[in-house]
């Protein structure tokens, strides 16, 4: 199976299946669950060359600057001007 396939229709799907996430860490965790789910015969080194490849091609588009502006990669998700007592 051809994994550069797989990355991008992966890719093309994460608007909808990374709906709710709020870290990269919790993106890279719903992408590994949509591998097992919809790929569950790559090989375990191949299911993390297509989170990777996913999740390169994300960042590379800026999937993440507008959702997780405030996420540095950590797994505490970063923190929002709200949380963090903005107010305006």
């Amino acid at each position: 199976m051809n994994l550069t396939t797989i990355i991008d229709e992966i890719a093309s799907q994460a608007d909808d299946f990374l709906e709710g996430s709020t870290s990269r860490d919790q993106a890279r965790a719903g992408i590994a669950e949509l591998i097992t789910v919809d790929y569950n015969q790559l090989a375990a080194g191949d299911r993390k060359k297509v989170t990777d490849g996913v999740m390169a091609i994300l960042e590379d588009e800026g999937f993440f600057d507008s959702r997780y502006a405030f996420d540095t990669g950590s797994s505490d998700g970063g923190t929002t001007d709200e949380e963090a007592g903005g107010d305006e």
